[in-house]
Formats: C-alpha cells, structure tokens, sequence
C-alpha cells in the first residue's frame, strides 16, 4: 500500500488558539476534526506543500513554520506519513476555503474534538508542552 505523504499545520494566533478543520464526510477519515495541510507533491518540499495548502484550504499566508513532529500512521485502507510544522508567523484569519468547518480552539480543549487516530499524539504533545 503507497504511503501518502502530508504536510500538516498546527496554526497557533496570538491568542495560544489552535486552528481545527472538519474533513468532509466523503473524505478519508471523514467527520472528523484534523489539523489543516495537505500531501507533498512530487517536486516540492514540505515546507513548500504546507504554504501552498494552508492558503487554498484556509486562506492563510504562511511566512516561517517550525517542524514539530513526524508520524508514519497505518490505517487498514491507508499508509500516512504526517510532518507536522507549527505555524505562529502567518496573516489571515482563517476560512473554510472548501467549505469545510473550521474554529479556533483552546489546547486544553482539543480533547473534546473527535480526530483521526494518526493526529492523537500531535495532541498529547501541544497539551504536554502548551498547558
């Protein structure tokens, strides 16, 4: 099974308030919330593929990130590979470019959120080391 390589960003505003976006019900792991990003494609580098997907998913200009953690997951019907960057330096408010659901929520709250279970530990990490 080919793994799917994503670039996903944790955005973080002045206000310490994580970014949340609820994949469409059709999608992998659909209904669930997830943070923004998107797959590397071929001729770009992560940091390339997380600018080019937190602008068309959520309207964010992306200026620097931070690697913060990397996930190789195994679903039964999917291979992930997640790079997962914090993303404080950036312009916009944030919008569901997709149509897609997105709120601003506190750490402390984001175990109330349902995810996928390959962002579980991006969790326990913002909330050992943000709390």
């Amino acid at each position: 099974m080919k793994r799917v390589h994503v670039a996903v960003g944790v955005i973080i505003n002045d206000e310490q308030k994580i970014l949340l976006a609820k994949r469409h019900s059709h999608l992998h792991q659909g209904g669930k919330w997830e943070f923004p990003g998107g797959k590397v494609e071929n001729n770009e580098t992560v940091t390339q593929a997380l600018i080019r997907e937190l602008k068309e998913e959520v309207n964010l200009d992306v200026y620097t990130s931070i690697s913060f953690l990397e996930i190789a997951h195994n679903y039964p019907d999917k291979h992930v590979l997640l790079d997962i960057h914090l993303v404080k330096d950036f312009d916009g408010i944030g919008e569901g470019l997709e149509n897609q659901e997105i709120k601003w929520v506190e750490v402390s709250a984001l175990s109330q959120y349902e995810f996928p279970e390959a962002n579980i530990p991006i969790i326990k990490k913002l909330m050992n080391e943000m709390i």
